[in-house]
């Protein structure tokens, strides 16, 4: 984990590099999948985000108490599915397509249980959003890739639930780092079904790395970092700004082109993600990278 005591970046600046740092290693993971698919790039990046926190963290497992026990193996397992579901998704559909969609599950989260007018904007907006998304007439979406997305994105609603519940019952560093540790359990045996991880070479072994540097362990280190003096709501909507940074890394990184209505539908999802953060009668839990 970044020292905060060495390194210290501002809460702002150091959300946006969180932001920026997933973003690129999603780009770096895409490269992998020519040669790792899904299933073995994401094992490659939890299993060494996982080594990387053990040896930085070295936490005490076994002076951990049941309901310890009980709160973080099944966060870790949400975090699992949710990268492994993600990944699936990003092999087949825009990286910008993918995030947007699995904003959705967080955006659910945050307007669950509501009555008020201003939150049927809120979900009218992400309605129009999906809708454009979804190829109705030809565009060049997978259907299989959006249900991906998707899935992950309600994995990651799960996921903000169980960390609240982990956060109460551990410090955030030792969290992470057991729960990175059950995040394996999910992904690893499609990753060595594949027969990927046999493959692997001195030079993926790097690109893993920095993978796991760019994906995991720099952004839950500058968030963690972030969350010590700015507001969660505040955190919240500058996340909301995830769906703009990778639809324009997959741009600039990957080539990848969006049409108009696949970039309104990016603005109408940010829009409806900030805007119900922004207007929430209630604290809303913070929303980090997935």
């Amino acid at each position: 984990m970044v020292n905060s005591s060495r390194f210290s970046l501002p809460a702002v600046p150091a959300v946006l590099l969180a932001i920026l740092s997933v973003q690129g290693g999603a780009a770096i993971a895409k490269g992998l999948f020519p040669v790792l698919g899904a299933a073995g790039t994401t094992s490659l990046r939890i299993g060494l985000s996982a080594l990387v926190l053990l040896a930085v963290v070295r936490p005490r497992l076994g002076q951990l108490q049941p309901a310890q026990w009980r709160a973080v193996v099944p966060y870790g397992l949400a975090l699992g599915a949710m990268n492994f579901l993600f990944y699936c998704s990003l092999a087949r559909i825009p990286l910008g397509v993918a995030v947007t969609l699995e904003f959705v599950g967080p955006l659910g989260l945050a307007l669950v249980g509501s009555r008020r007018l201003i939150d049927v904007v809120w979900v009218a907006l992400a309605g129009a959003g999906i809708a454009l998304l979804v190829p109705w007439s030809g565009h060049n979406n997978d259907l299989l890739g959006l249900g991906f997305a998707l899935a992950a994105g309600g994995c990651w609603a799960g996921y903000i639930v169980l960390s609240q519940r982990t956060a109460a019952l551990l410090p955030g560093p030792v969290a992470v780092t057991v729960g990175m540790l059950f995040a394996t359990l999910p992904v690893l045996p499609f990753g060595v079904a594949s027969g990927s991880l046999s493959v692997l070479t001195p030079h993926l072994l790097l690109l893993g790395a920095l993978l796991a540097l760019f994906s995991s362990i720099l952004p839950f280190s500058l968030e963690m970092q972030a969350l010590r003096t700015m507001p969660t709501r505040t955190f919240s909507i500058l996340m909301s700004l995830e769906p703009v940074a990778a639809a324009l890394s997959g741009w600039m990184l990957l080539g990848e082109q969006l049409t108009f209505g696949q970039w309104l539908a990016v603005v109408f999802i940010v829009v409806a993600s900030a805007g119900a953060t922004a207007t929430s009668p209630r604290p809303q839990p913070a929303v980090g990278s997935e």
